[in-house]
């Protein structure tokens, strides 16, 4: 692991601080949340600073110890996420996260706040990350996408190296049984601008076309926006729903192709403020999920 200190003293502000971005990433795919994942790294902090000096001094290694509070911040808020979803209104979708997050050179964020691009933060892997359970959510993460070592994990999860393997072995079973194999980035994006095409001409039949017979599309509003409130299942039932939208599209209110958490995508500003950011999952040429985040608090990092 990273972030060695200076030898024999307390490591240098800019040595720990530098393990932000790592910690960023790991709470984001924890959690699905990048408000969450600012959180659990500020509390991590806080907790850094509340040592004395000298226990600070005597850790080997302040990244492994940052990266070990953050884990086990993020393991306590999953266990409890079920009971936090329970209170939420309608659909929770991970938060999407615009090009500026993702670290592009021309993103306004310090690069310490970015989210590193990669599969992992395809939202298609993080919906079925969500359906895990919190231990095994967390040992696949850690081994299989950061490469933690099952002994690193273990001392994270609290479990043997041996039950660390079975979860994140388990953890890939249920991604190779979720999901199916997605359509090349390039045919990912003619199918979504074709998409855009096909609703904005309001062609129900080339939205037909376009839509998988089994597609599912999923809205999140958080209860903060209008939106549908029950998941809209088959393609014909989706393209009719979609029309209706574009028959309904308020003035001022304009549609791009953007990148959502790495992949092509679509956003609705409204007078210059983003207010729908939609995600899709491609497979054989045909869209199969369609998933629609109206809650403002997640639309934070577009707009700006």
């Amino acid at each position: 692991m990273s972030g060695e200190g200076e030898p024999g003293g307390d490591p240098s502000l800019d040595a720990v601080m530098a393990e932000r971005r790592q910690l960023i990433n790991v709470a984001y795919r924890l959690l699905g949340s990048l408000a969450e994942a600012e959180d659990v790294v500020q509390e991590t902090y806080a907790r850094w600073y509340a040592l004395a000096a000298a226990e600070r001094a005597a850790i080997d290694s302040p990244g492994a110890w940052l990266t070990t509070v953050a884990s086990r911040i993020c393991l306590n808020l999953l266990g409890s996420a079920r009971m936090r979803r329970e209170r939420y209104v309608g659909e929770w979708i991970p938060e999407p996260l615009p090009d500026a997050v993702l670290g592009t050179p021309d993103g306004a964020l310090d690069p310490a706040d970015r989210v590193s691009l990669g599969e992992s933060v395809n939202m298609a892997f993080l919906v079925v990350l969500d359906a895990m359970t919190p231990a095994e959510r967390v040992a696949f993460i850690l081994h299989d996408v950061f490469r933690y070592s099952f002994v690193e994990v273990a001392d994270i999860v609290g479990r043997s190296p041996a039950a660390c393997r079975k979860l994140a072995s388990s953890a890939r079973h249920r991604l190779v049984s979720a999901r199916a194999t997605p359509a090349p980035a390039a045919r990912h994006a003619e199918v979504v601008r074709s998409f855009r095409q096909a609703w904005e001409a309001q062609d129900i039949d080339a939205l037909v076309g376009l839509l998988d017979p089994d597609a599912v599309a999923i809205a999140d509003s958080g209860g903060n926006a209008v939106t549908f409130r029950d998941p809209i299942e088959g393609g014909d039932r989706i393209a009719r729903a979609w029309i209706g939208l574009a028959r309904r599209k308020d003035h001022g209110t304009t549609l791009h192709e953007r990148t959502v958490n790495g992949a092509p995508g679509l956003v609705v500003d409204r007078d210059g403020v983003t207010v729908t950011v939609f995600a899709f999952d491609v497979v054989d040429d045909r869209i199969r999920h369609i998933w629609v985040i109206r809650n403002p608090d997640k639309l934070r990092h577009w707009t700006t």
